[in-house]
């Protein structure tokens, strides 16, 4: 490849990714789907089935699962530095309209009120979520027992069973029963990895700062609340910030684009101001750059093995039925009435039979239809 394609590889790497971190409301599972659309309906960079292995192994690494989804389609369209670019850009948006509201709220003691421009976000990301999952599960969906063992997962997963466990114990099963289907010989296990942590701590403030959130972000599996629960024991227990703050930063990270991780900026920028703010969010995110710049080579490679690919089946199989089941959940709160439900239907009928329509178009315009009906008594 000579340089000049791999430059304008890099530029198309940074303009999606960019643009996605600025329109990405909803968290992670719209952010995956966005992705799904872009990649591979659209520009035909990654094939479905890879791109299910790459959602796959986010799960099997601590870390924002579609902050490193970015990181690992820019490392196979660009390389490192694809990976780099890829990463950088789809955060920055996140972090400057969070540091922007986080002066804001330093300023004046409150967030600006944005209810009637939420209103119609989660009904819009739920249906087009559940369109674009229809769509991936029919290729996760390679025999009746990854069937089954999707379902499994859903029920475990709304019976309140923790999600990694769900998501590790979905993909032993799938390696189990591949086994049991067809004994497999001489193949070579992989087993899945690592981790690291440190309480060692420099005696200045915005470095014991940094260390927390290093930490946060190298061990933390699940969700964007499970990373509230990490940082209720880290920081509000130790009295770095008060049980308000941090029910702020949640509102933050729900309805600011981009990754919910971003909430370290604001957390940071409550406890000490601008370096603070740059200290958590480079800890949070540089265990995800690491993480997937080890990975992201070594999927190929796992892929030959004939028990990580059953593993590795099992586990999109699981993934997918973990978003289905977490949709459920929010949907039981958040699509209850006629207004809502006219606006989850409608976003899944055009994502549905409107391929090429942007789904970040359809968001913002459920942000713009939420908004006119909840002035409506």
């Amino acid at each position: 490849m000579t340089e000049a394609r791999k430059q304008t590889r890099i530029a198309e790497v940074a303009k999606l990714f960019f643009w996605l971190g600025f329109v990405g409301f909803g968290g992670p599972a719209v952010h995956i789907a966005m992705m799904e659309e872009e990649v591979v309906r659209k520009r035909k960079w990654l094939t479905e089935e890879h791109f299910l292995d790459l959602v796959g192994a986010t799960n099997l690494i601590p870390g924002p699962n579609s902050t490193e989804m970015t990181m690992h389609i820019g490392h196979e369209r660009a390389g490192w530095k694809g990976l780099i670019v890829a990463g950088a850009c789809f955060i920055f948006p996140a972090v400057v309209i969070t540091g922007v509201l986080a002066w804001l709220y330093q300023q004046y003691g409150q967030l600006p009120q944005v209810q009637p421009f939420i209103y119609g976000i989660k009904p819009a990301i739920i249906a087009v979520i559940v369109s674009l999952m229809i769509g991936l599960g029919r290729k996760a969906l390679k025999s009746l027992e990854l069937g089954v063992i999707g379902i499994l997962a859903a029920i475990a997963v709304l019976s309140g069973y923790n999600e990694i466990y769900v998501l590790f114990g979905g993909g032993i099963l799938g390696v189990v029963v591949a086994q049991l289907k067809q004994p497999i010989r001489h193949t070579k296990a992989v087993l899945p990895l690592f981790l690291l942590q440190n309480n060692f701590y420099p005696d200045y403030s915005v470095f014991k700062l940094f260390a927390v959130f290093l930490k946060i972000g190298a061990i933390l599996y699940g969700s964007g609340y499970v990373l509230f629960a990490f940082l209720d024991a880290e920081l509000v227990s130790k009295g770095w910030i008060t049980k308000q703050q941090l029910a702020d930063a949640i509102a933050v990270g729900q309805f600011t684009p981009g990754p919910v991780f971003s909430s370290a900026t604001f957390i940071g920028w409550q406890i000490g101001g601008f370096s603070y703010a740059v200290a958590a969010t480079i800890g949070i995110f540089l265990p995800s750059f690491l993480f997937v710049a080890l990975l992201n080579p070594l999927i190929p490679k796992l892929r030959k093995s004939k028990i990580f690919t059953s593993f590795l089946d099992a586990v999109n199989m699981v993934s997918i039925a973990i978003i289905i089941a977490v949709l459920a959940e929010i949907g039981k709160t958040t699509v209850w009435n006629w207004k809502t439900i006219l606006i989850a239907a409608l976003s899944f009928l055009l994502t549905f039979f409107f391929k090429k329509i942007n789904t970040a178009y359809i968001i913002l315009g459920g942000i713009v239809f939420g908004y006119v009906l909840s002035l409506l008594n």
